[in-house]
């Protein structure tokens, strides 16, 4: 029995590409420093794959930023503004589309599916000249082999390329990117050719959009794509993977139809429901590749429940057609477990990173060609069960308050306008009031004072001295560039997320639990084991020792019960949404404390909301109730001179404008620069939004400086869909990414700009 990796995380153990990406970017280092770290990254993957004994090594998953970006590369398909010429794309090309720089803006970013890493979308239209001009999967398929390793080189397949792109600035938006699938093609032609070359018997064509709701003509394309490809491909064992949701019937027929494919991988973790579509109708004499490991979570595989789906499909596609994989690409869990040496011994049990997921991938596979490793399986069942039995699971009061919950829609008595109303009689803002999203950069320094907190290097007074000193510089700031509504820059925080689980019972953490979300920027998500509730506030003391320092308005910065979820490894032993329930409450609980304190102005980052939107149109209405529903629930309670604002960043939102309002925030910032002001348009399709709105006016992700007239130029555009009293001015997201020399001049021309156009209204 044979076994697969659909993909591995390229950041390091201990996030050595991202150390480099940084050094590079920031000049400290050469593009030869960054080569070489990455080859390094690349052999260690390989060969801990080979040897753990499996057999089908993916390779051409590496990448500098995303999978995405290199297939624009390999494409050729390089926007006009980069003043690229042709040739092999090199990093200053390739960095530029990524990250901007001093000229020009980066490409959109966006969410990769449902999850938290990200990917740049492809600008294209009619005048893109596709041409060959990355070689980097045959160069990484040839790096493979010299080591003595033959990888089955992954390609992001042709059409879900093409629907995961967006038409140029100044296509028209009906433009059909399917009809550039001919010129696309001619260039994926070249590559396989390249990696028949090389000696390549298998290729991976990754097709996630297969599972989405498509109409017939998208499916059509597959059929028309990999028609066109079969005579290439010939010679060659071609596998299609899909991944992160059940396959529809009507895709599962077009899919196991392709001209030319040899094998069909599928998502059996999130893809329960695929398993019917197998069982009614496999086609004779193809390999299925069997997702049964998880990639998107870090629990230990069931590998008793496994065996038993595994052998159920022997007996539908034949024992040698069968292949143990996971579900989809690790590169959404963290990398090792043996790098945590601080989680206790019984948790520890309980999971499974990315190496250790490799291990039990070739376990089961062994198993099922009749070499079960006894021992391994038996200290599997001994810690699912020691984890269903654990009390520090289960939490009887929590579990008793989320249920109450389900008796209220939790509304705030009065409506938004009267609120606002309200609000602004108490805080006295200008029209277009200008705020920052919550954190300011994270210097060397500040990462300093806290790492050697954590390591009890200094006292809890120096401690609390040195983060004090940080705020005060962060509110100076503030006030020095004039802006409004003032934040205390989050200078005690690591990650939003991390920082509000580690209050919280229920959760634990890692020391190396790295997980990539886009380019450098690694997160650590928590891992919510158990029934959650807060045993003491968590954010009063730094929000009222900020408020004390100024007169103007401070910011409460709270994370929302929904990103806290979506952006950790959450428990699967019940569903998601009670989970989000127990986080709700303890989040109430804080809103009141703030209030209490005096913090007038309350944030709670809805950040990820969108992203946890099911990938299919029939279960969006369920997640979005008990989702929107969480976030009423923590801020029910508050007076309506209160004003709560919530914050989203970097997902499509047009499609859920209407949960949004049903969110009933006060105020809501969201990102809008860099996708070309696509939120606004929902604006101009006559949708009507009574409550505050921040359409973020330049892109944090980016180091470069947007001028004054440019985000003047964005607030009008605004200001044509959005009443004045309701528009405020706001970067796109937080700036702990970005430095002080990128900062202060961009907050200064934030606050210019809206100044200028304060003085035009007023004219």
């Amino acid at each position: 029995m044979a076994s697969h990796i659909v993909g591995y995380p390229r950041m390091g153990p201990k996030r050595e590409l991202k150390f480099a990406l940084e050094s590079f970017w920031d000049g400290k280092s050469s593009a030869e420093d960054l080569k070489k770290v990455s080859a390094e990254l690349r052999a260690s993957i390989w060969k801990q794959q080979a040897g753990a004994g499996i057999k089908y090594i993916p390779s051409n998953t590496f990448s500098y930023y995303d999978q995405v970006l290199d297939a624009t590369a390999t494409l050729g398909a390089v926007p006009p503004r980069y003043g690229w010429n042709g040739g092999e794309i090199g990093f200053d090309t390739y960095f530029s589309m990524a990250r901007g720089n001093a000229s020009v803006p980066a490409m959109e970013m966006t969410k990769w599916f449902d999850t938290n890493y990200h990917f740049i979308v492809p600008e294209l239209g009619p005048d893109v000249n596709f041409a060959y001009s990355s070689h980097k999967a045959v160069e990484e398929y040839k790096e493979a082999k010299a080591l003595g390793v033959d990888t089955i080189p992954v390609l992001i397949g042709p059409v879900s390329y093409l629907l995961l792109s967006k038409p140029a600035k100044g296509v028209e938006k009906s433009f059909s990117l399917l009809s550039l699938l001919p010129k696309v093609l001619a260039i994926y032609k070249e590559v396989v050719a390249d990696l028949k070359s090389a000696g390549a018997s298998w290729i991976q064509f990754d097709e996630p959009t297969l599972v989405l709701d498509l109409e017939s003509h998208k499916l059509q394309a597959f059929t028309d794509a990999y028609s066109e490809l079969a005579s290439t491909l010939s010679g060659f064992n071609v596998l299609i993977e899909t991944y992160f949701a059940d396959i529809p019937a009507e895709a599962y027929k077009t899919l196991t139809s392709l001209s030319g494919v040899t094998a069909y991988g599928f998502d059996l973790v999130r893809g329960t429901k695929t398993l019917d579509l197998i069982k009614g109708g496999f086609p004779g004499g193809k390999y299925l590749f069997a997702g049964v490991v998880d990639g998107r979570n870090i629990w230990a595989n069931d590998l008793a429940a496994s065996i038993s789906t595994l052998q159920a499909l022997e007996g539908v596609v034949g024992k040698d057609k069968l292949v143990v994989s996971t579900s989809c690409s690790l590169l959404h869990t963290a990398v090792d477990l043996v790098n945590e040496t601080k989680l206790d011994d019984e948790i520890k049990s309980w999971l499974a990173f990315a190496a250790q997921k490799v291990v039990e991938v070739n376990a089961l596979a062994k198993a099922l060609s009749g070499n079960k490793d006894e021992a391994f399986f038996s200290a599997n069942a001994a810690a699912l069960a020691s984890r269903k039995s654990s009390p520090r699971v289960t939490n009887e009061a929590v579990q008793k308050a989320a249920a109450a919950l389900k008796g209220s829609d939790h509304r705030r008595a009065t409506n938004v306008s009267a609120r606002l109303d309200a609000q602004q009689k108490k805080l006295n803002l200008p029209i277009l009031p200008t705020t920052t999203i919550g954190s300011f950069p994270q210097t060397v320094e500040l990462r300093r004072v806290r790492r050697e907190y954590k390591a009890n290097k200094i006292s809890e007074e120096e401690y609390v001295n040195a983060i004090t000193e940080e705020i005060r510089k962060v509110v100076e700031l503030q006030e020095e560039l004039d802006i409004d509504v003032l934040v205390h820059g989050e200078p005690e925080r690591n990650d939003m997320v991390e920082y509000f689980g580690e209050q919280l019972s229920g959760f634990a953490f890692t020391v190396n639990g790295w997980v990539q979300s886009y380019g450098s920027r690694c997160v650590k998500p928590p891992i919510i084991y158990g029934d959650v509730s807060r045993p003491k506030a968590m954010t009063v003391f730094w929000s009222s020792k900020a408020q004390s320092l100024t007169k103007r308005p401070m910011k409460g910065m709270l994370t929302g019960p929904v990103t806290i979820l979506n952006w950790s490894f959450v428990r699967n032993d019940q569903p998601r949404s009670e989970t989000c329930y127990q986080i709700a409450l303890a989040i109430k609980d804080e809103v009141e404390d703030l209030e209490k304190a005096g913090i007038t102005v309350i944030q709670i980052d809805e950040a990820a909301l969108r992203e946890g939107l099911p990938l299919r149109k029939s279960e969006h209405a369920d997640y979005l109730d008990w989702s929107v529903h969480s976030f009423r629930i923590t801020n029910v309670g508050v007076q309506d001179t209160t004003q709560i604002h919530t914050h989203m960043c970097y997902s499509n939102f047009n499609d859920i404008i209407h949960s949004i309002i049903d969110m009933d925030a006060d105020v809501i910032t969201i990102e809008n620069s860099r996708s070309d002001e696509k939120l606004l348009s929902v604006f101009r399709e006559g949708v009507k939004y009574g409550a505050g709105i921040g359409p973020g006016v330049y892109d944090i992700h980016s180091p470069r400086i947007p001028s004054t007239e440019e985000i003047a130029d964005r607030i009008n555009k605004m200001l044509a869909v959005l009443e004045k009293n309701i528009l405020w001015v706001n970067p796109d997201c937080g700036l702990k990414t970005r430095k002080y020399t990128e900062v202060k001049p961009a907050l200064t021309n934030v606050v210019a700009a809206a100044k200028l156009i304060r003085k035009e209204l007023s004219n």
